[in-house]
């Protein structure tokens, strides 16, 4: 069996400041690098793979930015963000990016919550790039609890791997909707460590 590592979306757009800044998201970028420098920790993976929400420049993704002149929903319209080339766009800073070994884009002109709608550079989905390394059980850490890690962890239990949600390495949007989610996955199945 291998097992790799999920980093969903730890981005400065989801970090404190950021266009949709969560509460703890830097603390996250910052404890997923310590897991990733402890050797020990670190080779348990065979892989390690991060997603960005990559959204296109122009117009409204799909309706995921909320239209001009109006508020987002915050829960199906957004304010603008993590759009492509910009620094909201891009990796915390404290996130140690050389240790990643494959980066997957989403959201490229439409919602996606999930890692499992992006692509890699060069157009594998997540779905292939874990099946071509043989990877049986994923965790996922990252941003944010109630959204897109919530969405990926499901995404991976539906493809038959063996889920764990690292709980200590998470941050939601909102305490309400995080435990929600946090519930919704364990009684899906997935590990919540």
């Amino acid at each position: 069996m291998s097992r790799a590592l999920l980093i969903v979306d730890v981005q400065n757009d989801f970090t404190e400041g950021g266009a949709l800044g969560v509460t703890g998201g830097a603390a996250i970028a910052q404890s997923v690098t310590k897991l990733l420098r402890n050797e020990r920790e670190a080779e348990r993976y065979a892989l390690v793979v991060a997603s960005r929400d990559w959204h296109d420049p122009e117009g409204d993704n799909g309706g995921h930015f909320a239209a001009a002149g109006t508020d987002p929903d915050f829960a199906g319209t957004w304010p603008v963000h993590c759009v492509s080339g910009t620094p909201g766009a891009q990796y915390h800073p404290a996130l140690d990016i050389d240790r990643i070994d494959v980066h997957i884009r989403k959201g490229m002109g439409e919602p996606a919550y999930s890692a499992f709608e992006g692509v890699a550079g060069d157009g594998r989905t997540l779905a292939t790039v874990l099946a071509e390394a043989g990877v049986t059980e994923l965790d996922v850490v990252g941003i944010a609890t109630d959204y897109c890690v919530r969405a990926s962890a499901l995404d991976a239990q539906d493809l038959g791997l063996r889920v764990r949600v690292c709980g200590e390495l998470i941050a939601g949007v909102a305490p309400e909707t995080s435990v929600a989610a946090i519930k919704e996955l364990a009684a899906a199945g997935i590990e919540i460590v």
